[in-house]
């Protein structure tokens, strides 16, 4: 997918505030075209539900005739007596064909319901099934929007792009996974650092640290020990083992940003001020 537009990297967001907006063409085509095929089964359903109220009239009137006509025989079967015996037969002729004729449109009445009743349910489940292709395109087009779930600070993340790795840009092809931005809250910020294994006992409650920014060297800010592995763990193939140790930062900056690469100092015990230990 194509990167139309993303968030400058540092600015600060509010839930729900557009980060990245990506190429939406080929889905606003798909949607317009659902959306066509929407409206056209749309009216082809409509069409046939008025269509079968007029065929139901229809064969209902041509079945009220066939009553009229049943019953003027059976009025005219009535007079027998005071007929010939060719009129009587003939008059008892119409009856059974009037009588076979009612009963006949009874059955195919039915019948032409059901037909009627299921071409109508075959439009409209292909009109449902058209609408949740509709639903799925609009929701891929909202989708290309991404929105902050959270308030905070926009970090941009390095991927590989162009043979190298860098912040993702306005033109750039991107795919699924890639992670293009990270969103954080600069009023807490953790250091997390490796503290050599013969330092580990310095790491008390209460430890006050100082933390300094490869990036920017005036920039000094205090920290506090949060909490640390209880086992140290050393790489493969090396003998050295530390602690993987967390601290808070007690001040903030607005130089602060995630993955910038620090030096913790610590300031020793809390019942030995005087001496320190340093880890990074």
């Amino acid at each position: 997918m194509t990167l139309t537009k993303l968030i400058p990297n540092g600015s600060e967001v509010k839930e729900g505030d557009v980060v990245a907006v990506f190429d939406s063409t080929q889905q606003a085509d798909a949607a317009r075209d659902t959306q066509a095929k929407y409206d056209d089964l749309s009216h082809q359903v409509e069409q046939k539900q008025a269509q079968n109220r007029a065929d139901a009239e229809k064969r209902m009137s041509d079945f009220k005739q066939a009553e009229a006509d049943l019953a003027k025989a059976q009025m005219e079967l009535e007079k027998g007596p005071t007929l010939a015996e060719i009129e009587r037969l003939k008059d008892e002729v119409k009856v059974e064909i009037a009588q076979k004729h009612v009963e006949s449109l009874k059955r195919s009445m039915a019948s032409h319901d059901k037909a009627d009743a299921a071409a109508l349910r075959i439009l409209e489940l292909q009109r449902d099934r058209q609408k949740v292709a509709l639903d799925r395109a609009q929701s891929n087009l909202e989708k290309l929007n991404l929105k902050a779930n959270l308030s905070g600070m926009v970090a941009h993340q390095n991927l590989f792009r162009n043979n190298s790795m860098g912040h993702a840009q306005e033109g750039d092809q991107l795919f699924r996974g890639q992670p293009i931005v990270s969103i954080f809250d600069p009023s807490e910020m953790l250091v997390r650092c490796a503290v050599g294994e013969p330092d580990g006992a310095a790491l008390v409650q209460g430890m006050r640290a100082t933390v300094y920014l490869d990036a920017y060297p005036d920039l000094v800010l205090p920290a506090h020990f949060e909490f640390a592995s209880p086992v140290a763990s050393s790489a493969l193939g090396s003998p050295i083992k530390s602690f993987t140790a967390v601290f808070k930062l007690d001040k903030t900056d607005r130089h602060l940003m995630p993955d910038l690469s620090a030096a913790v100092v610590l300031e020793g015990r809390p019942d030995h001020p005087s001496s320190p230990e340093s880890a990074k």
